[in-house]
């Protein structure tokens, strides 16, 4: 189980809670995901929205592949080569079309570069379950 907390003398994000609390007795640690296909292809080369979507959805994927649920996430983690503020609300759709409701917490990292070119973002997840 996972119990997210915005505590009363912190702000309050729209898109993440500042505390997760995560009981369980099995932790999901998933990889970062970039925008790939089943063979290893970029997705949407240039286009950040279809990357970040295809990212977070590839996320689901890994999480369902283990058992787990995306309100099993207690923290994510989001990297974005060249990171511009307006890149946030692509990036929170793409989040909410994965998580919906669900906040957990996250810390987002403007980077130079990923691993390999091309690549615009990718997401990594820790999940908690029993």
């Amino acid at each position: 189980m996972v119990e997210l907390i915005n505590p009363d003398d912190l702000p309050k994000p729209l898109s993440y809670h500042q505390v997760a609390v995560a009981t369980g007795s099995r932790l999901i640690f998933v990889a970062g995901q970039v925008s790939e296909d089943v063979e290893g292809r970029l997705v949407g080369a240039g286009d950040f929205a279809l990357q970040a979507r295809t990212a977070f959805a590839n996320v689901g994927r890994a999480l369902a592949a283990a058992g787990a649920r995306p309100d099993q996430v207690a923290r994510i983690t989001i990297y974005v080569a060249g990171h511009r503020a307006e890149l946030l609300p692509l990036i929170s759709e793409a989040r909410d079309g994965v998580f919906g409701d669900h906040r957990p917490a996250d810390t987002l990292l403007g980077v130079e570069t990923l691993a390999e070119p091309g690549y615009l973002i990718e997401v990594e997840a820790i999940a908690v379950t029993d």
